[in-house]
């Protein structure tokens, strides 16, 4: 009977992996589209309406909006949310000029650099073959990245800072410890998301920044403007993808081991490889389709092998990721 619960439990967290990576390549589609005509920090204060409001009318118990925001790590949850925040907009950032598969790749380092930062600053055992994935998963990176040649761009560093930061927040949650349900995490993280898009928004609002930093500076300082009702549309077709993303892949971590749903996750890299030829018609090269397959090879790796040993798990999404 146990076995067979296992067995229900692992298809149904493998079920949310995969809803969860389909998900959040279609925000990153939607988020993407507004790159040469609204400002991202316009964008997101939209999808994050629209995702809070998805939290409170469809996943939260009715009539439980009001529990949903108490917590007693209100620090915590104010600090991840601005871990979560910096990610975003500096992956979405990214997006502006780099391709899709590229971008989604580098992100994808950060459960490599969370077992870095287990190691520094938690002080965690990692043995030589997790440090040893680690380096080959970077090196896959460099051949993304390829610095020092003529293709390399600084924009590049920007999917690797979300990386950072995403395994900032990581770091911080594991050293902390989770006492809050996903519910409101997602809303705390909405909820920051709202109060830093409105701060850029009366600071960068008017455009006066717009002209630095080529398309990303453009795509970050953009002056407001009022959407078309098809540009809402798309919007809040993002802000239910974050939102429910970040609940199904709470919920996949919640009923199974990371060894099992972590590889699942890495089908977005297959996905944002299908979305940028479809939809930009962007083709990865070979040095680029080898760099991904080495963090997908190491990623797996160190998320089998900390299940194995029952470790906290480097690979573990939170919810609201991007």
């Amino acid at each position: 009977m146990s076995s067979a619960l296992a067995t229900d439990n692992a298809r149904f967290a493998i079920a949310c992996a995969l809803g969860a990576s389909l998900v959040f390549s279609i925000n990153d589609i939607a988020v993407r589209s507004f790159s040469s005509t609204l400002p991202l920090h316009e964008v997101v204060f939209v999808r994050s309406i629209v995702g809070l409001a998805f939290i409170m009318l469809v996943l939260s118990p009715r009539g439980m909006w009001l529990g949903m925001f108490r917590t007693k790590n209100l620090r915590l949850q104010l600090v991840r949310g601005m871990f979560v925040v910096t990610s975003n907009f500096a992956f979405f950032a990214g997006l502006a000029v780099l391709p899709m598969a590229d971008a989604s790749a580098i992100f994808f380092v950060a459960p490599l650099v969370i077992t870095g930062f287990s190691a520094i600053f938690l002080r965690e055992a990692v043995g030589i073959r997790r440090w040893s994935a680690l380096l080959v998963g970077l090196f896959g990176v460099m051949l993304i990245i390829r610095p020092g040649t003529t293709s390399f761009q600084w924009a590049v560093l920007l999917p690797l800072c979300a990386a950072v930061a995403y395994a900032g927040l990581h770091t911080l949650t594991r050293k902390i410890g989770q006492r809050d349900t996903a519910l409101t995490m997602s809303a705390y993280i909405q909820l920051v998301f709202i109060i830093t898009c409105i701060g850029m928004g009366l600071v960068f609002g008017s455009g006066w920044m717009e002209g630095s930093g080529g398309r990303v500076g453009a795509f970050i300082f953009r002056a407001w403007q009022m959407p078309t009702l098809g540009e809402f549309g798309i919007m809040a077709i993002a802000g239910a993808c974050s939102a429910f993303g970040g609940y199904l892949i709470t919920q996949a971590y919640r009923s199974a081991s990371a060894g099992i749903v972590a590889p699942f996750e890495y089908s977005a890299l297959v996905l944002a490889t299908v979305w940028g030829f479809a939809f930009w018609a962007e083709v990865p090269g070979w040095l680029s389709i080898a760099g991904i397959v080495l963090i997908i090879c190491s990623g797996v790796f160190i998320a089998l092998r900390e299940a194995r040993q029952d470790l906290p798990a480097s690979a573990r999404r939170a919810a609201g990721r991007r």
